[in-house]
């Protein structure tokens, strides 16, 4: 055992093998037999592929670069595909990112899109493609740009031929429903084909604030008669909705504060647990239902596990295995459900349950230790409490090494990392970025402060009205707890984050004295500009729930937006920005640099070309990586070997 100081630690495991294994394989499914995922590759520009596991095990991705299987509606995107087999041949269809277009494809040939280009705005977009039975064509949800303002689109079910005939006339789509409403999920149909249910909401809400059940007739003719709400409402958040194998009407709501299932608007396990989560993807299944009657089910309170859940008696039987968490990406085909599993000691991969015999087994992209488990981090699932009393939930890391430690006087430096969303929640997951820390010897503590998902809706309501007090307050609490019970140095703590966590790292550099530097990744810092239109439609009403309405309380826009007080901001920091980020662009980070200019302030920028809202290209991820380290051994006094020194300018 080598006795060295935190932070100078000899690790195996460098940035750029910590960018290979970034991302993870979404939406699962099956065509025919065959199991089918996307799956990250940040090493071919951060593309989406598209890979297909053959009956005889074994794993081949198709539609080489530059095909990037990922659709942009609202944004951060969905379901981009959904295959079939046409004369015992495997029919995709696909949306590729580059052009957002539709396409058709079947091994040994080419893709052939099946919709327009449109140069208004946005274009023409699609998610959640589903095959009708006896029709040839695919059901999705359209988003049509009808301006060039980020703002000015529709979105509905929409029906889009297989033929081609689409491809270049608008005109041949088939609109299944009119445009009502802002936001659509795609249409769901009942086993006998006669009735479709979707979900759908409008601003100011956001899916998880209230959504609404819409059930509609299908016509012989193949249109939707007009839709009913059935369920749900404004506080009511539905995120997902499907039909038995009975035809009878599931979905899950938080109607009891929780996340619950129910059947024809009957609960079916009522519990304080979550059996669903925030709609940020269109096409996210948090439980299928299987042919018999038993629904597989995502479900559990601060995690997420996979069970199977009898609706005849209430009981969730979850699965044997290695895997604590599971994500919104089950698909069933006969007795068997694949999901994406994962666990503190193995990143996410393709599990396959076989409900007949209840066993779980690994099918694709499989967990591969790159570096000895030895120097994976271990993880304590810790409870703190705020200043008012309150709970809050946080993942810590301690630093860990299986040939270093430190001497006993050195206390370790702590990152405090907040999530994005920020309705959303860190799972407890291993993440080779935070093992790129901790075998170095730097602690890391992932915050679920209060707004959350995964602890009921109350806990998620505390960020009401209150975005930039709790978050940071939360995280403060944290950070300063680990400190007073001798486990972090409280001179040498750091506050990161991204998106809604580059907020909350931005906010608490400006409001608190807890943190001696932070890192900033493509934030929201200016919240009355953000408010008035510079971000997409998805999120932007988004503050009237997280901050309150503009018009009603300006001076709070003013009062906690970083910009707002750069010149509080004494600790040096990294900023990292994407410049075709239309989520939070780049103009909330210049403006930023603009107020803390001249002050002599050592911090460093860093913008790159091509990347949008999360980093996708494995360049990208190493240069932030070694640079965020680089700015902690500098302002900690550490010296980790073989980082490349990052610049800070005053």
């Amino acid at each position: 055992m080598r006795i060295l100081p935190h932070g100078s630690w000899p690790s195996p495991l460098d940035a750029r093998l910590a960018a290979a294994h970034d991302g993870l394989p979404e939406f699962a499914g099956f065509v025919g037999d065959e199991i089918w995922w996307t799956a990250p590759r940040p090493a071919e520009g951060g593309r989406r592929a598209l890979v297909r596991r053959r009956e005889d095990g074994t794993e081949e991705s198709v539609l080489p670069a530059p095909w990037d299987v990922r659709t942009r509606v609202i944004e951060y995107g969905g379901l981009p595909w959904a295959g079939t087999l046409r004369d015992g041949r495997p029919l995709i269809v696909f949306v590729h990112c580059a052009d957002q277009r539709l396409y058709a494809w079947q091994p040994g040939g080419e893709p052939r899109p099946l919709t327009p280009h449109s140069t208004v705005g946005g274009g023409l977009r699609w998610a959640e493609p589903q095959f009708v039975p006896g029709r040839d064509e695919v059901w999705c949800v359209l988003e049509e740009f009808t301006g060039d303002g980020s703002h000015d689109l529709r979105r509905l079910p929409a029906a889009v031929p297989l033929d081609g005939s689409a491809a270049d006339d608008r005109a041949a789509i088939r609109e299944l429903s009119d445009d009502r409403h802002r936001f659509v999920t795609g249409p769901r149909l009942s086993p006998d084909g006669r009735r479709a249910a979707w979900l759908a909401w409008d601003h100011p809400r956001m899916p998880w604030d209230g959504t609404e059940v819409l059930v509609a007739d299908v016509r012989p003719d193949g249109t939707l008669g007009p839709p009913e709400t059935v369920a749900g409402g404004p506080d009511e958040s539905i995120p997902q909705v499907d039909w038995a194998a009975d035809g009878s009407l599931l979905y899950a709501s938080d109607r009891t504060g929780w996340w619950n299932l129910y059947r024809d608007h009957q609960p079916l396990c009522p519990r304080e647990e979550e059996f669903a989560g925030p709609l940020w993807k269109l096409g996210h299944r948090w439980f299928a239902p299987l042919p018999g009657g038993p629904i597989a089910v995502v479900h559990g309170r601060g995690t997420a596990a996979l069970g199977i859940l009898d609706p005849e008696t209430g009981e969730v039987v979850d699965i044997a295995g290695p895997w604590t968490e599971f994500t919104p990406s089950l698909a069933v085909h006969g007795d068997r459900v694949v999901g994406v599993g994962a666990s503190p000691r193995s990143a996410h991969e393709i599990v396959e349950l076989d409900t007949r015999t209840g066993r779980a087994r690994v099918v694709g992209a499989p967990h591969d230790d790159t570096v000895d488990p030895a120097f994976y981090p271990e993880p304590q699932i810790r409870t703190f409490t705020a200043p008012d009393g309150r709970e809050v939930h946080a993942h810590v890391y301690p630093p860990h090494h299986p040939g270093c430690a430190a001497p006993s006087a050195d206390l370790p430096p702590y990152i405090i990392r907040a999530h994005g969303g920020p309705t959303s929640r860190s799972p407890l997951v291993l993440d080779l970025e935070i093992a790129y820390f901790t075998s170095r010897g730097i602690g890391v503590a992932q915050v679920n402060y209060g707004g959350s998902t995964g602890y009921g809706r109350a806990y998620r309501e505390r960020l009401r009205e209150q975005w930039g007090v709790v978050d940071v307050e939360d995280c403060a609490a944290v950070a300063l707890a680990l400190a007073d019970e001798g486990t972090a140095d409280r001179d040498r703590l750091a506050v990161s984050g991204g998106s809604a966590g580059g907020w909350t790292a931005a906010a608490s550099l400006a409001g608190t004295d807890v943190y001696a530097c932070g890192t900033i990744v493509y934030p929201v810092l200016d919240l009355a500009s953000w408010a008035e239109g510079e971000t997409h439609d998805f999120e932007s009403r988004y503050l009237e729930t997280l901050v309150g309405a503009l018009a009603e309380v300006p001076a709070r826009y003013a009062e906690r937006s970083p910009v707002q007080h750069a010149d509080r901001i004494d600790v040096p920091f990294l900023l990292l920005q994407g410049l075709d980020d239309v989520v939070c662009p780049p103009a909330q980070a210049e403006r930023l640099l603009e107020r803390i200019a001249g002050r002599g302030l050592p911090h460093a920028y860093l913008a790159f070309e091509g990347e949008g809202h999360g980093f996708r290209r494995a360049e990208t991820l190493v240069r932030a990586l070694e640079a965020e380290l680089s700015l902690y051994a500098q302002v900690f006094g550490l010296r980790p070997p073989g980082i490349p020194t990052l610049e800070l300018h005053p």
